[in-house]
């Protein structure tokens, strides 16, 4: 059992704080290569999604998945059964990647190129890549581990600050899937 992720993490952005404190950003050449860092790593984790997304729909694994989506956190809905295949649900989870990795990508835009902070690209440019690395499509599509235990489908979502996941976790369980059908919220297919 390796150390947990979000302790690597800070680990990390510890240590490339008090590298980005030496580095002399206003050294036209070195702020290019540290752009260029920047772009690489973004252009790696790219390269990742795509090879996934080819892997997933290579497989087109069209086995049953059956879920029950918890209510959102402070919601008065009901939790509700999701009947998908393992294709969609990957695609699902891909597609949630790429919209983190774009949403970090603008944020670091907005606060290089109009908050000229150069700082947060060192740290950008190891994280998200980590991260990429860690995911559970990765461990799965390109190092061909099995999907089981953690990795079984439905996954756990990801803990936001200090590990607090919003709603709760989906649950696969036979017992919680037919209280979902029976109450009603069954039948919910996503494509």
């Amino acid at each position: 059992m390796g150390l947990n992720p979000q302790i690597t993490n800070l680990v990390i952005i510890l240590g490339m704080m008090q590298v980005s404190k030496k580095v002399p950003f206003d050294d036209p050449q070195v702020l290019l290569g540290v752009r260029g860092f920047y772009i690489i790593s973004n252009l790696i984790i790219a390269a990742i999604y795509l090879f996934i997304q080819q892997k997933i729909n290579s497989k087109k694994d069209l086995t049953t998945l059956k879920y029950v989506e918890p209510a959102p956190m402070g919601s008065a809905e009901e939790p509700k059964l999701i009947t998908t295949t393992v294709h969609s649900y990957d695609l699902q989870q891909l597609r949630g990647l790429w919209r983190s990795q774009l949403m970090g990508v603008g944020m670091m835009c907005v606060m290089h190129l109009y908050f000229k902070y150069t700082n947060p690209l060192l740290i950008q440019s190891i994280i998200p890549l980590k991260g990429a690395f860690e995911g559970n499509l990765v461990k799965i599509h390109i190092f061909g581990q099995p999907a089981i235990g953690d990795l079984k489908r439905p996954w756990k979502a990801a803990g936001g600050f200090m590990g607090m996941a919003g709603g709760g976790e989906p649950k696969a369980d036979k017992k919680s899937i037919e209280l979902a059908e029976r109450a009603g919220s069954g039948g919910v297919k996503e494509e």
